[in-house]
């Protein structure tokens, strides 16, 4: 696969300091590149290679990392065009960020774990703030209910109608909070993740996936509802990953 043009004079490598500090240098002088810089980084805790699970989560090396300060279309989310008719912004995000990541080694600044268990992370490439450049791409919103780190990035999104501003677009936290209601209404106690048993193992579909309404739950087989991903996560049921 071609590397995206923006990376053709970007790619350098990550100066370590004898500190162990991550050296950064400002993006906008290196010749005009499209990636945000990074501020430096006191401890890179993860790294390695990575696939995107979706538009703001990425599987690196085995690790589920949740991109720190974003939140991006859900996979099965569909956003206006521009003058008339939709797109499938969720899928659209996935393949930005798989665009990103894929091939690459990918550094990743730990913010802790959410309560599913997975890292909370601001993650680079070529030493490049990726979750930055998503936003800036218009394939993620600033998610300033719980960081402010990226309203500068929305902002020029916003007036150059990038991506998901390009016409008219559900936010992703208000697009979760409708399917729930929807669902509830015909779940068993108002329980609406689905448990699923597959070849794959035990796992586990929300409303706003989008395999979720084609996946039956069969309690005969072991298969049950949970009442929150919480839920399912500590039962031993794992998220489905869409590709």
């Amino acid at each position: 696969m071609s590397e995206p043009a923006f990376w053709t004079f970007a790619r350098r490598p990550v100066a370590l300091a004898l500190a162990g500090v991550v050296g950064l240098t400002a993006f906008n002088q290196l010749l005009g590149s499209r990636l945000e810089a990074a501020a430096p980084l006191s401890l890179v805790s993860l790294s390695g290679r990575a696939v995107a699970v979706d538009g703001d989560t990425l599987d690196l090396d085995g690790r589920r990392v949740r991109l720190e300060g974003i939140d991006a279309p859900e996979m099965g989310q569909t956003c206006g065009r521009r003058w008339i008719g939709t797109w499938n912004c969720g899928r659209a995000a996935q393949k930005a960020l798989n665009s990103l990541v894929d091939g690459r080694r990918i550094e990743c600044q730990s913010k802790g774990q959410d309560k599913y268990g997975r890292e909370l992370g601001i993650c680079f490439v070529d030493g490049h703030d990726i979750n930055a450049e998503l936003v800036r791409q218009g394939m993620a919103w600033a998610f300033v209910k719980f960081s402010q780190s990226y309203v500068s990035q929305e902002a020029t999104a916003r007036e150059n109608k990038t991506g998901i501003w390009q016409g008219t677009a559900e936010a992703p936290w208000t697009f979760r909070e409708q399917k729930w209601q929807t669902a509830e209404t015909t779940a068993p106690r108002g329980c609406a993740i689905k448990g699923n048993i597959t070849a794959n193992g035990k796992i586990y579909h929300v409303p706003w996936g989008d395999w979720y309404s084609k996946v039956k739950v069969e309690p005969g087989k072991g298969e049950r509802w949970f009442c929150s991903e919480a839920e399912a996560t500590e039962a031993g049921w794992r998220p489905a990953i869409s590709h």
